[in-house]
Order: C-alpha cells, then sequence, then structure tokens
C-alpha cells in the first residue's frame, strides 16, 4: 500500500529486524516467496518483510535466494485500511501451513500488533513489546514503532 505510514513502518521494521539479525539472517521487504503448504499447489507471496535464517539460505544459488521455495521464517504484514480481513486471514495461515514460524501484523489504525503463531495468536498494545521465540532476544516497543506515523512538529 503506498502511503507514508505504511512505508515508515515497513522501513522501520525492516532496519530493526536487519540491525537485530545481521549476523543470523536476512530481512528484507517485498521479497518474494514460492510458497505451498502440504497438499497444495506452489504459488507467489509477498510479505511486507520477511525474515529468512541463514541456515535456511546456506547452499541456495543466487537465483534460488532471490525467490525461495519456502515460506520465510518470520512474515510481516502491515495493514492498509483496504484489506480485507478474510484475506489477511488466509494469507496468515498459507504462512504458517508453509512453514513460517511467525507472522506478524501490524494494524497502522488500531496501533496494535498480533503474534501468529501455530499455537496461536496474541495482540499486543499501548507500550508492550514485540518479542517472540521466533526471533530469539528481538524486542521492540510499540511506542518506538508507531512513533514514525508521527508528523514533524
Amino acid at each position: 500500500s503506498p502511503t507514508r505510514g505504511h512505508g515508515r513502518l515497513q522501513g522501520k521494521l525492516t532496519a530493526e529486524l536487519q540491525r537485530w539479525g545481521e549476523d543470523i539472517g536476512q530481512a528484507a521487504s517485498e521479497w518474494r516467496f514460492r510458497v505451498a503448504p502440504p497438499g497444495e499447489r506452489l504459488r507467489p507471496l509477498v510479505p511486507d518483510i520477511a525474515f529468512v535464517f541463514n541456515d535456511r539460505l546456506r547452499g541456495l544459488t543466487y537465483e534460488e535466494a532471490e525467490v525461495p521455495a519456502f515460506a520465510p521464517d518470520v512474515a510481516i504484514e502491515v495493514l492498509s485500511r483496504d484489506d480485507r480481513a478474510v484475506n489477511v486471514r488466509h494469507k496468515i495461515d498459507v504462512y504458517l501451513a508453509a512453514g513460517s514460524q511467525l507472522v506478524i501484523v501490524v494494524d497502522p489504525g488500531s496501533k496494535c500488533v498480533t503474534l501468529h503463531d501455530r499455537d496461536g495468536e496474541h495482540t499486543l498494545r499501548g507500550s508492550q513489546i514485540i518479542a517472540h521465540a521466533a526471533l530469539p532476544e528481538f524486542a521492540l516497543a510499540l511506542d518506538e514503532l508507531f512513533a514514525v506515523l508521527e508528523l514533524p512538529k
């Protein structure tokens, strides 16, 4: 979604993941994956931000790493005003079924973040911190994340 807020949230999350994980994996925005949950056909999905641990990238050719034939370890979706809940839920389900450990959904409108994994979902609000076992020792306060939405004074 080409809006200022969406782009700023996407940039902040990508930068924080790159800073945290530069030695253990790679983060990128708009990284295309060819995803196939068990028993389903291969299809392209492009999360707003993806993180993949280096162990999964080792041994791939450059071309294979450009569009991996697996789901990212962590997929992040930043909601847009026109996103339909049913479509977002479908993406979450596909990523988790295809092997993602965590799907993070960022809602700029309500300034909340929902963490989805195979055990369920957990919504964070206010001054809570984004943290999950899928991203060991990563921590980002929601206050800091959503501060990028503020306009200059």
